[in-house]
């Protein structure tokens, strides 16, 4: 047993192994160069590219509307809320601005953009800031041509800004027209109120014809009457406010005034009782106004503010504004006259 040689197994099974399996391959591949025997090339798969999966279509223009709709009622219900709370403010001229941007010019705005069309042009010679006397003809049987001009300056003018019209007596003797003129910022066709409101830094508009220009004959359609005294002169010189004048075309078809029944509007305390194409002759319908092409332009403003203080006594100044004011109001009516296509298109 102590002479016993121990004979590693494992050394000499793995060197003889190891010996003949090698020689056994590098024979095959000595016999075949290309390994074809038994020597296999894995190729790898090839790879599939899926197409990327298109989002599903967002619904943010959906949720974008449904916001928005939320928003408005949300904004109704709380302006039905002040108004029935009595939490509003008025100035003291009567003038219920909230009422007026979401009611009054809710109602006219499709009148505007829908029947009559109204393209603004020259909205930016009116200021951004400060008081500024608008000066306009007047024309249309009933005076639609002022709510038309108001309504073009809120929505056309950067800034938003309202205009404050001056209306004749009879505005505000007829009823429900009363509140509802005084509601939307008109006041009385007056020096003292007009100065007011133009040192406040408000937008005043005025239409010198009067009665004399929306009662006129169609035959005489844009053709200016007087205007006046000249007293807007006086009140954009006391002030030292910028006077713009503005062209109105397309008020002069609504209601194509063909004849005057004097005796009747003598009767009924009215300074004329127009006859129409279709009033009286179609009742109520009658009333309805034509849908003509209606364009409203703003002048360059004529300053104003150059002048001494006695300027607004001058009346041989106050003649030359004035009549400065409606030559340019008038050529700038037969200008778009000329330009215009048509009456209703």
């Amino acid at each position: 047993m102590a002479d016993a040689k121990v004979i590693r197994f494992d050394d000499d099974r793995s060197r003889g192994a190891g010996g003949k399996h090698a020689g056994r391959r590098r024979s095959r591949r000595d016999s075949d160069p290309a390994g074809a025997g038994d020597v296999h090339e894995i190729k790898p798969l090839p790879v599939q590219r899926s197409e990327p999966v298109p989002p599903p279509p967002s619904d943010a223009p959906e949720a974008e509307e449904r916001g928005g709709w939320e928003r408005r009622v949300a904004g109704g219900l709380a302006f039905l809320r002040r108004r029935l709370t009595g939490d509003y403010e008025i100035d003291e001229f009567g003038y219920d601005k909230e009422l007026t941007d979401h009611v009054l010019m809710s109602l006219l705005r499709p009148v505007a953009e829908k029947y009559f069309r109204v393209e603004v042009k020259g909205v930016e010679n009116i200021p951004a800031e400060g008081g500024a006397l608008i000066v306009s003809n007047h024309s249309g049987t009933l005076p639609l041509d002022g709510l038309m001009m108001q309504v073009a300056v809120h929505d056309h003018h950067p800034a938003g800004r309202h205009l404050r019209l001056l209306a004749a007596d009879l505005v505000f003797m007829l009823p429900v027209v009363n509140e509802l003129a005084r509601k939307a910022g008109h006041t009385l066709a007056c020096a003292e109120d007009a100065q007011r409101l133009l040192e406040s830094g408000e937008l005043v508009g005025v239409m010198p014809e009067g009665f004399k220009g929306i009662g006129k004959p169609f035959s005489e359609r844009y053709k200016l009457q007087r205007f006046g005294r000249g007293g807007f002169v006086s009140t954009a010189l006391r002030a030292g406010t910028p006077i713009v004048p503005c062209s109105i075309v397309g008020a002069e078809e609504i209601y194509p005034m063909l004849g005057n029944a004097k005796t009747l509007a003598r009767v009924l305390g009215f300074p004329y009782f127009p006859i129409t194409p279709t009033f009286p002759w179609l009742g109520p319908l009658g009333a309805v106004p034509l849908p003509t092409k209606w364009t409203i332009q703003f002048g360059e403003p004529i300053p104003t503010d150059g002048y001494p203080p006695e300027a607004a006594e001058d009346p041989m100044l106050m003649f030359n504004l004035t009549d400065q004011v409606r030559e340019q109001i008038q050529h700038t009516l037969y200008k778009l006259l000329v330009q215009r296509r048509s009456v209703f298109f």
